[in-house]
């Protein structure tokens, strides 16, 4: 092999690494904005948001970081850049490959693969000129930064928050039902998380003020039914026209809902609320701020998943509730 052809080999090889480096990066940067915006962006003061965005972040700037580092020193680069993608791909595709779930070890490849044959790659490879290298890697994840973060971003500075957690009336599209105030019927933080049982059993014991649990069941509050979150759903203000096919196990809306004022509380982290529908003895359905509808099982403990308790309007005193800015235009 000529010099010629060797040096031409290792530069395609070199640049087969940038491109499989940068759309790694690339692939970070998006999951990282649009995760930043879906369950990050919810603490009340901006140096706290500013933080979890970099959180959400830092995964694109460690991507971005290693080809960076293997075009500028390539053989130190590279054995980083391969020995931390392989230690950082046995450790994520070993936790689901116990789960033995092929559809979610095949969506893990392109950061879990891709990198380690990157990292070989800058080993044998030198991509030149290494300015346009450096431009690629840093251009294009930054790129898809801006890109699908405008939207999310304008949409969280535009959510409705009137701030009041008290009980509210929720009315509209078929249904008619009080949520429950601020305490133990309402699930906000990570403190308050329960499983499925453990959130019906706080609903049945709901004192009428929604503000105390007592010894026994009332049963005066329960979660509401899948129909009746996803017909509750709102954004701007008004009902989002939700409609759920029992069919297709799927919502359908006029617009799509947001986390807004009066269901969800814009400054918790929670992002998912029980329904009291059942899909079988294990699971239930739970319903994302913006009206996705999964079934989840009934054990499941996370931060971001809560619940709000809800009941009929048939209480004394509902109708000065019933009168107040609480409700929402149909």
């Amino acid at each position: 092999m000529s010099m010629e052809t060797y040096s031409r080999t290792r530069g395609i090889m070199g640049w087969i690494g940038v491109i499989a480096g940068t759309l790694v990066a690339a692939l970070w940067a998006f999951w990282g904005i649009v995760e930043n915006f879906h369950e990050g962006w919810f603490s009340p003061t901006l140096a706290e948001r500013l933080i979890y965005l970099g959180l959400y972040m830092s995964p694109m700037l460690f991507f971005m970081a290693l080809p960076l580092l293997a075009v500028r020193w390539p053989r130190l680069g590279a054995g980083v850049y391969f020995g931390s993608s392989a230690i950082f791909s046995c450790l994520v595709l070993r936790e689901r490959w116990e789960r033995l779930d092929l559809a979610i070890l095949l969506s893990w490849l392109p950061v879990t693969l891709v990198p380690v044959v990157a990292g070989m790659l800058f080993w044998f490879g030198r991509p030149q000129p290494q300015r346009w290298a450096y431009r690629l890697i840093v251009g294009v994840p930054l790129l898809v930064v801006l890109v699908a973060g405008a939207e999310p971003a304008w949409r969280v500075a535009h959510r409705v928050d009137d701030g009041d957690r008290g009980s509210r009336l929720v009315y509209g599209n078929g249904v008619q039902l009080v949520w429950a105030p601020a305490g133990p019927g309402w699930a906000r933080n990570p403190r308050q998380v329960g499983t499925w049982e453990e959130a019906c059993r706080i609903c049945a014991r709901l004192t009428a003020d929604g503000t105390r649990l007592a010894d026994e069941d009332l049963n005066i509050w329960r979660l509401p039914t899948v129909d009746e979150a996803v017909r509750s759903m709102t954004r701007g203000g008004r009902n989002a026209g939700g409609v759920w096919d029992w069919e297709s196990a799927a919502a359908d809306y006029d617009v799509r809902p947001d986390k807004e004022s009066p269901l969800w509380d814009t400054q918790s982290g929670t992002i998912y609320y029980w329904t009291a529908t059942a899909t079988g003895p294990d699971k239930a359905y739970a319903i994302v701020y913006h009206g996705r509808v999964d079934a989840r099982p009934k054990n499941r403990r996370l931060g971001s998943l809560g619940f709000r308790a809800v009941r009929a309007l048939t209480l004394a005193g509902d109708r000065e509730l019933s009168l107040s800015p609480s409700a929402l235009t149909p």
